[in-house]
């Protein structure tokens, strides 16, 4: 009967369930798990996600939030507020498992996070997706009930083209290839710059290192040079002398003549995160953008090309 069923919604263009999942659930609980999440359950999914990455403490933790966009009021009690929102909202609010000492014990080890949000499934706009090559399809052995699901399908994907590019504007199908190609462009120049940040954050992770290990043995290796670089005293303190030989080695690598202030690559550390993350924003969203245009680029090509075999058999039967 279910295989009936599906020839028979295949036949009148109708979808089918492929994958049921057997009893559904009560309306009510329906209602709840489909509503829109709120602000409490959007903070609950940022702190999860950060405990999922186990951090080191308390401090790390906050930090994943701080990137998703949430304003971050430490303390005892911290709270935290994000964009469009007019109140912070504490962490000990959240529910069970979200107070500062219990996210701390679970950090620690000594107790487990149990994430208490609900599953949020945002709605997102119908996208357009490739058409299917029927023929190929036949000759790896579908059958003919898979060719007449592939016509409906294929005909709602060339509506959802054509009204793609109605919404934008794009009627012109040389500036259309121009757009496509100018939004592959853009994808490519943000991957570059976004690899150029990461690089540069990595360097100056090293760099605070050995600012840090030359700091601390500064005073070791200055007796060790009014020793006269005694072989007794550097068996005696060799790690503190071999860490300030390698910063030592470390800046003239990277051309530093004068000892960088501590702070300062601090400072550009997180300006590079900022920026960083102001790139990923926008990366995001030319990937994206990327992707719907070469898809529906493909789309119309494909349907340029079957409308240009179609003329040239009709041209050929005509002759004959």
């Amino acid at each position: 009967m279910h295989r009936l069923s599906d020839i028979i919604c295949i036949e009148h263009g109708l979808s089918i369930v492929e994958n049921p999942k057997g009893k559904g659930v009560h309306y009510a609980q329906w209602m709840e798990d489909h509503k829109t999440p709120s602000r409490r359950d959007r903070l609950r999914v940022a702190v999860d996600a950060a405990m999922a990455q186990n951090p080191a403490g308390i401090e790390v933790l906050l930090m994943r939030p701080r990137e998703d966009g949430y304003e971050v009021k430490e303390g005892k009690r911290p709270s935290l507020r994000g964009k469009g929102q007019t109140r912070f909202i504490r962490l000990d609010t959240l529910g069970t498992g979200y107070a500062i000492d219990d996210l701390a014990s679970a950090i620690s080890g000594e107790k487990t996070h149990a994430p208490q949000k609900r599953a949020i499934s945002a709605k997102t706009k119908q996208e357009v997706n490739l058409l299917v090559n029927i023929q190929q399809k036949l000759q790896a052995g579908k059958g003919a009930d898979y060719e007449r699901w592939v016509k409906v399908f294929n005909l709602k994907q060339m509506a959802q083209t054509l009204n793609y590019l109605m919404e934008h504007g794009l009627t012109d199908y040389n500036e259309f290839c121009e757009k496509s190609l100018a939004s592959a462009d853009r994808f490519h120049a943000l991957s570059v710059q976004i690899r150029t940040y990461e690089k540069r954050v990595a360097e100056i992770a090293v760099l605070r290192t050995h600012i840090q290990n030359h700091i601390k043995t500064r005073g070791t290796y200055t007796d060790y040079r009014k020793a006269g670089y005694s072989t007794k005293f550097r068996t005696g303190h060799e790690s503190e002398i071999l860490l300030h030989k390698a910063a030592k080695d470390a800046f003239d690598e990277l051309g530093v003549k004068k000892l960088p202030i501590a702070k300062n690559p601090n400072a550009e550390y997180a300006e590079l995160l900022s920026e960083k993350k102001a790139a990923y924003v926008e990366y995001r969203q030319a990937k994206n953008e990327m992707r719907e245009l070469l898809t529906v680029r493909r789309n119309v090509d494909q349907l340029l090309e079957g409308e240009k075999r179609v003329s040239i058999s009709e041209r050929s039967h005509d002759i004959s």
